[in-house]
C-alpha cells in the first residue's frame, strides 16, 4: 500500500511537471512570436521615417525619384508584409484648383504609369490630404487622387499626427481584396516645412506640409511571426483595444475589435484543455492584444505522456527496493562492519590519491596563472600595436577633416568635431583596457609597479595611501613581481569595497634573504566568517599565489581594529638572473 501511494504521488508530480514544462515552452514561443511582430512593426515604422527623411531632404521630389527610392528598398525581399508607400500633400479648398493643375503637369502617365489625376470622392471640402505618389504604382493605381481625410477616423488620426509630430494610425482595417491579401493596416508620419519652427501645436499646424504613409498586410505580418513557432496548430487572434491612453483595462478584456484570426473556422475549443496567454503589442499609440491558444496535448510528445506512468512505476519499485535494502542492512551488521573496513582502506587510498592530485592541481594552477598573465600581456600589446595605431590614424584624419570644414561647412565641421571627441573617448578607453590587462610599468621594476598601483588607488578611492620602501630597485623575476603586484591589487580592491578605511599603509623591503610586503588599513577589520564566505576567493587567491612562490602569508585583523596582510617570499626563489635579463631585453625591445 505504501508503494502504491508513493507511485501515485510520483504520477501526479510528473504529470504536473510535464504540463508545466509544456506551458513554459508555449509561453516562450508565444513571446517569441510577440517579439517578431514587434520587430516587423518597428522595421516598417523605420521605413516610414526613412521615406519622410527622403522627402524632407529635397524641395521637390518627382514621381521618378519616388519610384527609384521605393525600388531601392526592395520591399518584397526585406519587408514581405509591406504593400505600399505613399505621399499625401495637404492643401485647403482655396488651393485646390492650383494644386490640381500642378499635379497634372507634373508627370506623363505613359512614362510613370500614373492614371489621370482626379480628386476623389467628388465635392468640395475645407481641406484635403490627397494621395499623389504611391509605390508600387502598378498595384495601386486606383488610390491616386484619393482624399484620405474623407474618412472621419483617418482625418482624426491625421490631425493628431499633425499636432504631435508622431507616427499615428486610425486603427481601421484597409481592404486589399483586389490584391488577394486580405485586410491591411496603415500608419502615417507628418511632414513639415524645414525652415519653419515646430515647437508648439500652432507652429506645427502652420508648418504642416502633408504626410507619408505605408500600408501592410496584417495576415502576412502575423503569419511571418507564427512561422517562428516550433509547434503548429497554435491559434492566434489579434485584437485592437483602442488608443493606448484610454485602454488601461484592455489587458483583462482585450476583445474590442478582431483584426486577425489564424483559424477562423477552427474546432470548438470548449472542453479541450489548452494553454492560453494574452500578450500586449504597442502599435504606434494603439494597444493591440495577441491571444495565443493551443491544446496542451500538442506541446507534449509521446514520451512526455509516458513519463507520469514511468515515474509511478519507478516510485513503486524504488519504495520496495528501499524496504528490502533497509531489511537487509538491519540483519547484516557483521557484513556491514566488514564493508566499512574495506571502505576505510579504500578511503585512505583515495586520500593519498587526492593529495597527489592536489599537488598536481596546484602546479596546474600556477601554470594557468602564468599563461593568463602572458595572454594578458599579449592582448595588451596587440591592442596597443594594432587598434591603438588605427585609432590614432583615424583621429588624425578626422582632425584634418574638422580643420578643413571649419569655415565652409559648419554642419559637417560640427559632426567631425563630435566624431573627434568620440575617438578621443575610445582612445582613452583603450588605454584604460591596456592598463587593466597589464600595466606597462611592470616592465620597469617591482618598486615602480607598486608605486603606480598605489597612485591609481589614491585617485580612484580618495583614501590616504602611502608606500614605505626600505630598499629601492628591488630585483625579482617577472613571475614574482607579477604575484606581488596582483596581491597588492586584490588587497586594495578589498579595502575599497569592504574595509571603509581612511588610511592605508604599504611596506616593502628585504632582510635576511627574504622579500616581504605588509598591507595595513584602519578599517572595520576582518570578521572570522569572512575568510570562508561562499563565492569569495580574494584571500584564497592571495594565499595560493604566495604558496606557489614557496613563501608564507599571514592575514590578521579584528572587528573595528583594521586588517593586516603580511607576505614573505625567499629572495633566492624570487630572483632569477635569466628572467631578469629576459625582462630587460623585452623592455628595451618595447
Amino acid at each position: 500500500m505504501l508503494s502504491l501511494a508513493v507511485g501515485g504521488l510520483c504520477h501526479i508530480g510528473a504529470n504536473k511537471a510535464v504540463q508545466y514544462d509544456g506551458g513554459v515552452r508555449f509561453m516562450q514561443q508565444a513571446r517569441n512570436a510577440q517579439y517578431h511582430i514587434r520587430s516587423h512593426i518597428d522595421s516598417y515604422t523605420n521605413v516610414l521615417r526613412a521615406t519622410a527623411g527622403f522627402l524632407d531632404a529635397s524641395d521637390h521630389v518627382s514621381r521618378a525619384d519616388f519610384h527609384r527610392f521605393a525600388d531601392g528598398l526592395q520591399l518584397a525581399t526585406h519587408y514581405p508584409a509591406l504593400d505600399s508607400i505613399n505621399f499625401t500633400p495637404y492643401f485647403t479648398d482655396a488651393q485646390r484648383d492650383a494644386f490640381e493643375q500642378q499635379v497634372q503637369r507634373a508627370g506623363n502617365a505613359a512614362e510613370d504609369g500614373y492614371p489621370p489625376f482626379q480628386i476623389r470622392p467628388p465635392g468640395r471640402r475645407d481641406d484635403y490630404s490627397v494621395i499623389t505618389m504611391i509605390e508600387p504604382i502598378a498595384a495601386f493605381r486606383d488610390r491616386i487622387g484619393l482624399d484620405i481625410t474623407s474618412r472621419p477616423g483617418v482625418a482624426n488620426a491625421l490631425e493628431r499626427a499633425r499636432d504631435t509630430g508622431q507616427v499615428t494610425t486610425s486603427g481601421k482595417m484597409i481592404e486589399m481584396n483586389n490584391l488577394g491579401q486580405g485586410g491591411g493596416m496603415a500608419i502615417r508620419l507628418p511632414l513639415y516645412h524645414r525652415n519653419l519652427p515646430r515647437d508648439t501645436v500652432e507652429q506645427r499646424r502652420a508648418a504642416y506640409l502633408g504626410s507619408v504613409g505605408i500600408g501592410f498586410s496584417v495576415p502576412r505580418l502575423v503569419q511571418l511571426a507564427m512561422e517562428q513557432m516550433q509547434v503548429r496548430g497554435v491559434r492566434l487572434r489579434l485584437y485592437d483595444g483602442g488608443d493606448r491612453e484610454g485602454s488601461a483595462g484592455a489587458v483583462s478584456t482585450p476583445y474590442s475589435a478582431l483584426l486577425f484570426d489564424s483559424q477562423p473556422q477552427g474546432k470548438d475549443e470548449r472542453g479541450v484543455s489548452q494553454y492560453s496567454v494574452v500578450l500586449p503589442l504597442d502599435f504606434n499609440g494603439r494597444q493591440w492584444q495577441a491571444l495565443f491558444s493551443a491544446p496542451k496535448q500538442a506541446w507534449s510528445s509521446s514520451f512526455d505522456l509516458f513519463v507520469p506512468w514511468l515515474a509511478m512505476g519507478a516510485g513503486f519499485i524504488a519504495t520496495l527496493m528501499f524496504f528490502l535494502l533497509f531489511h537487509s542492512l538491519s540483519s547484516s551488521r557483521l557484513r556491514a562492519i566488514k564493508i566499512a573496513k574495506a571502505m576505510t582502506k579504500e578511503l585512505r587510498d583515495s586520500q593519498a590519491k587526492l593529495q597527489q592530485s592536489h599537488h598536481k592541481l596546484r602546479r596546474l594552477a600556477a601554470h594557468a596563472d602564468q599563461i593568463k598573465e602572458q595572454e594578458r600581456k599579449r592582448i595588451a600589446r596587440e591592442i596597443h600595436d594594432d587598434l591603438g595605431q588605427n585609432l590614432l590614424v583615424l583621429r588624425i584624419e578626422t582632425d584634418q577633416l574638422a580643420t578643413r570644414t571649419r569655415h565652409r561647412h559648419p554642419r559637417l565641421h560640427a559632426r567631425a568635431v563630435n566624431t573627434l571627441r568620440q575617438i578621443d573617448s575610445v582612445i582613452k578607453s583603450v588605454r584604460q583596457i591596456i592598463n587593466d590587462l597589464r600595466p606597462t610599468v611592470l616592465d620597469l621594476d617591482l618598486n615602480a609597479a607598486l608605486e603606480w598601483q598605489i597612485t591609481q588607488f589614491r585617485q580612484r578611492s580618495g583614501m590616504v595611501c602611502e608606500l614605505i620602501e626600505h630598499q629601492h630597485d628591488i630585483r625579482v623575476d617577472e613571475h614574482c613581481a607579477m604575484a606581488f603586484f596582483r596581491i597588492l591589487q586584490e588587497s586594495l580592491s578589498n579595502i575599497a569595497r569592504h574595509a571603509r578605511a581612511s588610511v592605508v599603509r604599504v611596506e616593502l623591503g628585504q632582510s635576511d634573504n627574504m622579500l616581504h610586503m605588509t598591507i595595513t588599513d584602519n578599517g572595520v577589520g576582518l570578521r572570522p566568517s569572512s575568510r570562508n564566505k561562499a563565492g569569495s576567493f580574494g584571500l584564497v587567491g592571495i594565499e595560493e599565489r604566495i604558496s606557489l612562490l614557496g613563501g608564507t602569508c599571514t592575514i590578521s585583523g579584528a572587528p573595528n581594529a583594521g586588517t593586516t596582510v603580511a607576505i614573505t617570499v625567499p629572495l633566492n626563489l624570487a630572483t632569477s638572473p635569466a628572467d631578469s635579463r629576459d625582462s630587460q631585453t623585452t623592455h628595451l625591445a618595447a
